[in-house]
């Protein structure tokens, strides 16, 4: 069996805080920047679910670290037959989803840490769905999540993993911020990169499951063009205008950069992403594996198990 994944500690005299997300969690700027990545992300994916995944009998979904909910209220007008629930410890993001899902019967959003054991009883989804959640994991805490998702899932039940890494551009500057970005993670034990130059997730996904038991692993690859021109252009511009605006506080406290390097390579990078000859692409990664069936499943958790999928017509287009 692979060895356990090992995390490089964070630099002595760091901020806990620092250690698990790159941005305050109660930040209205970092909120409308996730509604907006989730958007787009699910365009580029191609839906919200693999087209190889089966769903429709899916009854009850998780949503791990939903942010502002834009993937469960996504799910939920696709897939009404669905009781879709998001859980995030952001206070301002569970109150701007609720607010957005408050006529939706089917959707509930609750304040919980991922990090921390969830307050559900066992055996209570058929599909837990965790997007871009490696930006504050640390590597010692996935085993515990995934251990923590298999006992919340139904015997044959989904766990649906989404990650990246950073886009490959041809803005200098931008590789050097997104350099700097990885290089914090791994210093702050964030990172499977042994050398701080990727997140080092995608790659670790299936491996990462299959160490939590998860049973028929898959994977879908989708890439994503965001050059000047394309559709994909502005969104990825919005999205790390805001970041790694966000972010320099983060930097800074993990050592990889100053203050007053970051404020004038920010500003190239936003002039270099918007010039006519800006290149870009980045890739996302799907990975899913299923729960163990038992042996002794009623006939109500059988019904559980997913089957096809099939949104209402119209519904889960990019």
């Amino acid at each position: 069996m692979p060895e356990e994944p090992t995390a490089v500690p964070p630099p002595a005299g760091l901020p806990e805080s620092s250690t698990t997300y790159f941005a305050e969690v109660e930040n209205v700027a970092e909120m409308a920047r996730l509604l907006k990545q989730a958007r787009f992300a699910t365009q580029g994916l191609g839906g919200l679910f693999p087209a190889s995944l089966a769903v429709s009998a899916v009854q009850d979904v998780l949503d791990l670290a939903c942010g502002p909910g834009e993937w469960v209220l996504a799910v939920a007008e696709a897939y009404p037959a669905m009781r879709v629930t998001g859980i995030d410890k952001s206070e301002i993001m569970i109150q701007f989803a609720r607010s957005l899902g408050q006529a939706i019967p089917t959707v509930q959003f609750t304040v919980m840490d991922a990090l921390e054991p969830l307050t559900f009883p066992d055996a209570a989804f058929d599909l837990i769905h965790a997007r871009f959640i490696a930006g504050f994991l640390p590597v010692t805490a996935w085993p515990r999540l995934l251990g923590e998702c298999r006992r919340l899932l139904r015997p044959g039940g989904i766990l649906l993993l989404v990650e990246g890494e950073m886009a490959l551009t041809t803005s200098p500057a931008v590789e050097q911020l997104s350099g700097y970005f990885t290089q914090a993670l791994r210093a702050v034990g964030q990172s499977f990169s042994p050398d701080g130059k990727h997140l080092g997730i995608t790659p670790m996904l299936r491996t990462l499951l299959n160490q939590a038991a998860f049973l028929a692993c898959q994977s879908q690859a989708a890439v994503i063009e965001h050059s000047a021109g394309t559709a994909f252009h502005l969104s990825l511009y919005e999205d790390y205008a805001a970041a790694f605006s966000l972010m320099q506080p983060f930097l800074v406290r993990a050592g990889v950069a100053t203050a007053e390097d970051l404020a004038p390579l920010y500003q190239r990078m936003l002039e270099e992403m918007l010039a006519n000859d800006f290149c870009s692409l980045s890739y996302v990664l799907q990975t899913w594996g299923q729960q163990p069936p038992s042996d002794g499943i009623s006939d109500t958790a059988r019904s559980h198990v997913p089957v096809s999928a099939t949104p209402e017509p119209g519904k889960d287009e990019p």
